[in-house]
């Protein structure tokens, strides 16, 4: 029997927010997948398209950032730049190659752990359906290693 596909998911997630509802989802015992690798960040702002795209060369099979709701971020423009940065993002990803499906960017305050465990099931249960991720640039590299 083969034994079923568990992705690697990376997770920007923003301190003050989404970081916290993922806190609550825990300590109230909510159910979801445990493949969510969280990264705590304090503004969901911060994260550069350089650090999803590091993500995916490291093996990650998807990357979230989750961030506060817009008008709601302590840094009153954060997620509007991270907003931004996620187009930039999925441009990057279609032009290496990358289903953008891959990647998601959600905004999940701190007492939304509900949505929290929802959105990792759903989104886990995406990049299991389709597959792992495979750098073809690194696997050819390898290859002439």
């Amino acid at each position: 029997m083969t034994p079923r596909f568990e992705p690697v998911i990376i997770g920007f997630l923003c301190g003050w927010c989404s970081y916290t509802g993922a806190d609550l989802a825990g300590v109230a015992r909510m159910q979801y997948p445990p493949n969510l690798r969280p990264i705590r960040v304090m503004c969901t702002g911060m994260v550069h398209p350089d650090l999803v795209m590091e993500a995916f060369s490291q093996g990650a099979d998807g990357v979230l950032i989750l961030g506060c709701h817009p008008g709601e971020c302590h840094y009153l423009e954060g997620n509007t730049k991270a907003l931004a940065r996620a187009k930039v993002i999925s441009l990057e990803l279609e032009a290496t190659g990358i289903y953008p499906e891959r990647f998601e960017i959600q905004w999940i305050s701190s007492a939304e752990a509900s949505v929290f465990a929802e959105l990792i099931t759903r989104f886990t249960r995406n990049i299991q359906k389709l597959g792992p991720y495979r750098n073809i640039y690194i696997e050819a590299v390898q290859k002439c290693l």
